[in-house]
């Protein structure tokens, strides 16, 4: 028996909940990254509810999570030996334990038809959601299911949409074998367009569909609030529970994500500390490279996940641009 299998970690676990008659399968997922608990928690809440029949399902399973990474979880870190939401795949030689995670939640994801994966985020901000790409019939990412998550999105109760996300990564993943070779494992990971591929984009990639929830800051009380209800919300839309399915909201921002900018040296740095979402306009100094070249914005846009302590040859920030999806 391997280390990896012996460590001392709650065990897998799932609850279904069915309702005994035909429906949507979804699965809800909380603590993919073990530092993000408001997935957790709300899950634990919402469980409580349906334990006690104050809501019963009406139509269809709703299957829940609440730890999808427990060694991360136990920890309170990110990730256990890697982040689970990058290069999610089943493997026949699981080497790392995220590689087990992955050997349990694959299929279970393939047997359900919508997904809802709850996350939060380090910085300041508001709540988004991130929804898949158009239909198309394209290499990076097929898909046929774009109005079922737009249909979705819009009543989560968030009020910002993000998509472009596949595309980008694999974009900025064929400029940086361009610039860098150096044929270590690491970086092959970082140079395999397949390892932007998380929860939802598995989940697009076995026929089903999803979104992942940015419910708020990782230690912000009413992220909790905001994926409960985001749960409800879901669980009406797809008509698992009885009564009024929400409305869509009104005048949803709706952000597309273009490039992707690697730090290329440890001397690289902002000029400012960048916020996710703050606007740029172009020609707008957003950093400044160890050789001293000036980043500025290409054009009028938003910058997104900024991480100023980017390792060298890995995301330093993204770039996107006002989209045209959400227009209710």
């Amino acid at each position: 028996m391997t280390a990896l299998i012996q460590r001392a970690v709650s065990p897998f676990k799932s609850v279904c909940y069915s309702s005994g008659r035909p429906g949507p399968r979804l699965i809800v997922l909380g603590a993919v990254h073990g530092n993000e608990v408001c997935g957790t928690l709300a899950i634990t809440r919402v469980m409580a509810i349906l334990d006690a029949g104050e809501a019963r399902l009406a139509a269809g399973h709703a299957t829940f999570v609440p730890i999808t990474n427990p060694l991360a979880y136990a920890n309170g870190t990110r990730a256990g030996d890697r982040n689970l939401n990058r290069g999610l795949h089943p493997t026949d030689a699981p080497r790392e334990f995220e590689d087990q995670v992955a050997n349990w939640l694959c299929p279970l994801l393939a047997s359900h038809d919508v997904l809802l994966d709850l996350h939060s985020f380090q910085g300041e901000g508001e709540p988004f959601v991130f929804i898949g790409p158009e239909n198309n019939d394209g290499a990076i990412e097929p898909f046929r299911h774009a109005e079922r998550e737009e249909r979705l999105a819009a009543r989560l109760g968030v009020v910002r949409c993000v998509y472009g996300w596949l595309s980008t990564y694999a974009g900025g993943v064929a400029q940086r074998r361009q610039r860098t070779s150096d044929q270590t494992a690491d970086w092959h990971a970082r140079t395999d367009a397949h390892y932007g591929i998380g929860t939802t984009e598995y989940m697009r990639s076995v026929g089903g569909w999803g979104m992942t929830l940015e419910c708020g800051r990782h230690d912000d009380p009413s992220a909790v609030d905001v994926a409960c209800a985001a749960i409800f919300n879901t669980l009406h839309h797809l008509g698992l529970l009885a009564g009024d399915a929400p409305e869509p909201v009104r005048h949803m921002q709706s952000v597309h994500m273009c490039e992707v900018v690697d730090r290329q040296d440890a001397g690289d740095a902002f000029a400012r500390r960048w916020r996710s979402f703050d606007a740029l306009r172009r020609g707008e100094l957003i950093g400044t490279r160890a050789d001293g070249s000036r980043v500025v914005a290409p054009y009028d846009g938003y910058i997104v996940f900024p991480n100023a302590a980017a390792d060298v040859e890995t995301e330093w920030f993204y770039l996107a641009k006002q989209g045209d999806r959400l227009s209710f």
